[in-house]
């Protein structure tokens, strides 16, 4: 039975998270208000392409024109919200928002056009990118400005213009307009459920976490504990020959060993749980960084006469944060030496591929069975022994995800069974600008 490709499926919807992020922004960087904005900025400006060309055809000039303002003050917001990280004026956005469908309303046949049906929708996105105690207000000014309209149309409905006739206009107006309310409630009630999945599945993940944390404590970091209290009691107690010395404090050595990088790793996963999203980006010669991470984990190979190549361009420079990229590469070449034997390759490469950079640790260990890749990257997957019986706790992994995105990277692996596994990341870099001429 052929293997399914969990990299080529993880990559797959990588690359469609990260256009959908490169249009709306980043959770890291944006705030769910701008997103939700963004998105209906998108929506709008791409029906805003549709209806102005319609408006014109159907000599909807008056329409067509405040169809087009309105396209481009969301044009104009979108751009410098996404692109300048300003902030989306949600005054000046409901302020619009009052005037132009004030216009719109006497312009397509008052009540009898399709203006009331863009009134709620438009006052919910209102509600949506605006701050709370701002809410009562637009509430207040939306409600009296439609009251408003239609005592005017009522008294004077001199004032209403009717662009289209009875029947076939009529249907038209209202079958074109009606995308409009149903997109701005599709793209809002999304986001908020999303968000709402979100907070649900963090809640869960950190009742998982404390669990997985009580346990770490309990046994893993309690047993290599044991093995030294026993040691010394057994010191103090008898007489323990030179060879067996030997053996004994090599194999508390590596049982110390272990448990100062589970301590290192449990650390941090727990400062990042505390702490949340705290990236500190910067441009860094990729090869400068992670020279001193490759020497560090240089002398841990030789202790299996496991040979640690690396090819990394000269004068490549990334936008990263330097300590979380230096312990993504320090956990993926640890968990390669782990299930590395004694004297095997790993290989630590760089490149650029569509517009990123790719970080591989290659390595011809163990592999990883297949019934453990789907949660490979997961706090519930359960932690291996190594080919030296080097047991980890489960969270470099899930550490490296983690670090990876928070950078606007991603991470993937290729693993066969007995052959060798390729962990790889992908991270932004600093392009060369071409020459002006």
């Amino acid at each position: 039975m052929p293997k399914f490709n969990f990299s080529i499926l993880n990559a797959h919807l990588s690359k469609k998270n990260a256009f959908r992020v490169d249009l709306i922004g980043s959770p890291s960087m944006f705030s769910l208000e701008s997103r939700i904005f963004h998105s209906i900025c998108i929506g709008l400006i791409a029906l805003t392409c549709l209806y102005v060309p319609y408006d014109i055809s159907a000599g909807l000039y008056i329409a067509a024109l405040s169809t087009f303002l309105i396209g481009l003050f969301f044009l104009h917001q979108y751009y410098y919200s996404r692109f300048h990280s300003k902030t989306h004026n949600s005054t000046l956005f409901g302020l619009i928002g009052v005037l132009l469908l004030g216009i719109n309303y006497f312009a397509n046949s008052g009540i009898n056009g399709s203006t009331d049906l863009i009134w709620p929708a438009y006052l919910l996105l209102v509600f949506t990118i605006s701050p709370y105690h701002q809410h009562i207000k637009w509430l207040v000014i939306y409600l009296s400005c439609f009251l408003v309209l239609h005592i005017l149309e009522y008294y004077c409905p001199s004032l209403v213009k009717y662009p289209f006739n009875t029947g076939r206009g009529q249907f038209i107006d209202r079958i074109t307009a009606f995308p409009i309310p149903v997109i701005i409630i599709y793209v809002v009630i999304k986001f908020m459920r999303r968000s709402y999945d979100k907070e649900r599945k963090a809640t869960e993940e950190k009742t998982i976490a404390v669990q997985t944390l009580m346990s770490i404590i309990s046994h893993d970091m309690r047993t290599p504990l044991m093995n030294i209290q026993g040691y010394l009691e057994l010191l103090n107690t008898s007489v323990v020959d030179t060879q067996d010395r030997l053996v004994l404090e090599k194999a508390l050595l590596k049982s110390t060993n272990n448990t100062m990088e589970m301590l290192s790793n449990l650390l941090h996963w727990s400062k990042s749980q505390m702490e949340g999203p705290n990236v500190n980006l910067v441009v860094v010669d990729l090869m400068t960084t992670l020279q001193p991470t490759i020497e560090m984990e240089s002398i841990h190979a030789l202790k299996k006469n496991i040979t640690l190549n690396h090819h990394i361009p000269p004068a490549l420079e990334v936008i990263a944060d330097i300590n979380m990229l230096q312990l993504i590469v320090r956990n993926l070449i640890s968990n390669a030496l782990k299930f590395t034997p004694h004297g095997g390759q790993i290989t630590i490469k760089a490149e650029l591929i569509s517009g990123k950079c790719k970080i591989s640790i290659s390595d011809n260990g163990k592999g990883i069975p297949v019934d453990k890749q789907e949660r490979i990257f997961s706090i519930k997957s359960e932690p291996a022994f190594g080919t030296d019986n080097e047991r980890g706790i489960g969270l470099g992994l899930v550490l490296c995800k983690e670090f990876i995105e928070r950078q606007g990277g991603r991470i993937g692996f290729e693993s066969n069974p007995g052959v060798g596994s390729d962990f790889f990341i992908f991270i932004n870099y600093k392009q060369i600008e071409s020459p002006r001429f």
